[in-house]
């Protein structure tokens, strides 16, 4: 498990981190029953506080992507596909709407954009 943290982004690092673990379980870097580093290990790693790591540990599992089983410790959970297809919408409804408050600060209009979208598209085919 690979987490940069930057001290320039905007972000608290407790969500840093939270964000880059979210990131690996949904793109399937991290598998399910996949041991994580300890809270200890991790705050360690990344000279950080122990509360700082077990509050991004916390929230993941309140998510339902950690699992912590009393004395063996944190894993990633068995993931629903449905669940997994959802989150993975969710990101993309989120880029494009990112897209589109561009869009419309530039003053394109929205049959330009989906035209653009649709170039894109079938770019990748």
């Amino acid at each position: 498990m690979r987490i940069v943290l930057s001290n320039a982004s905007p972000d608290p690092i407790y969500e840093q981190i939270a964000q880059q673990i979210r990131k690996q379980i949904l793109s399937e870097d991290l598998t399910e029953g996949e041991l994580l580093p300890s809270i200890r290990a991790l705050a360690r790693d990344l000279q950080i506080s122990v509360i700082t790591t077990k509050r991004a540990y916390d929230e993941l599992e309140r998510e339902g992507l950690l699992n912590t089983v009393g004395g063996k410790g944190t894993f990633v959970a068995a993931q629903n596909p449905e669940f997994l297809r959802e989150k993975k919408m969710q990101a993309v409804e989120e880029k494009l709407a990112e897209a589109v408050d561009q869009a419309q600060l530039l003053g394109v209009s929205p049959k330009q954009l989906n035209e653009m979208l649709r170039l894109l598209y079938t770019e990748g085919d």
